[in-house]
């Protein structure tokens, strides 16, 4: 098959580093978690050409042409959980639904989300704005793959962990500055620092999630599709919501 030819809008312009605009969104998140519009902020006031960097190497991949060529939009297919029953007993896509479905979360929710904080993104429509939509639908399927759960250190060290296989300033920064928060607020024997360095660690280690056949992925046995995608088991952050367990406290009460 021969490869497409990525589509870049021409009058798009390059994306601005902005660390003032980074800094104020940041002060917003760390005084309300919950105000997760921030993240969107800081992401697109730092990560400068990165997007652009990352699709390059995308489409270098063994999939990644044929993935353009098809330009599918994946929260269609992730959301479809009547569709992805039929998939194997212990697949990811069983996974997946077990825990969309727990946390009350929706792909086409976080797509709302997004939408409603890009700056001039959605002007642009062409392949660079579907590959960075690719990498927002995919993020809850990244939680499902490592094993970082929806706490705040999990996605911490789901962003460090993110951070190295995609790149981005702003996700770093956000992880850094996240870490330094959830640190804070428990005993040094949890080891958050450390929790933060194994994501950023097992994210280098591991492939590229970005650049697989999600259909393909999601009909995988989930230990199977770990193996061959060599993602590690999180064994810091384990032993860190032990510790968090142990005062009495839910994973969800770390501050970030």
């Amino acid at each position: 098959m021969t490869k497409p030819v990525p589509y870049i809008d021409p009058t798009r312009p390059k994306a601005r580093f902005r660390p003032l605009k980074a800094w104020k969104h940041m002060q917003r998140l760390l005084a309300d978690k919950e105000d997760t519009k921030q993240v969107f902020h800081i992401i697109e006031a730092l990560s400068g050409e990165a997007t652009r960097k990352d699709f390059t190497r995308f489409l270098a991949s063994e999939n990644g042409g044929e993935l353009l060529a098809k330009r599918r939009f994946l929260p269609d297919l992730l959301d479809n959980h009547d569709e992805l029953r039929k998939l194997p007993k212990g697949s990811v896509a069983e996974a997946y639904i077990k825990f969309m479905e727990r946390e009350g979360l929706t792909a086409h929710g976080l797509v709302a989300e997004s939408m409603e904080n890009r700056e001039h993104q959605s002007l642009y429509d062409d392949d660079l704005l579907w590959y960075a939509n690719r990498l927002r639908d995919t993020h809850d399927l990244y939680h499902v793959l490592t094993g970082y759960g929806r706490d705040a250190l999990g996605e911490d060290a789901l962003l460090g962990f993110s951070h190295s296989q995609n790149g981005g300033l702003g996700v770093s920064f956000i992880a850094f500055m996240g870490n330094r928060q959830i640190a804070k607020a428990v005993p040094r024997e949890a080891r958050i620092k450390d929790v933060l360095v194994e994501g950023r660690k097992h994210g280098k280690l591991a492939k590229r999630i970005a650049d697989q056949d999600i259909i393909k992925l999601l009909s995988e046995p989930l230990e199977a599709a770990r193996k061959r995608l060599n993602i590690q088991k999180p064994a810091l952050y384990r032993q860190a919501l032990d510790v968090v367990s142990e005062l009495g406290l839910e994973p969800a009460q770390l501050a970030a």
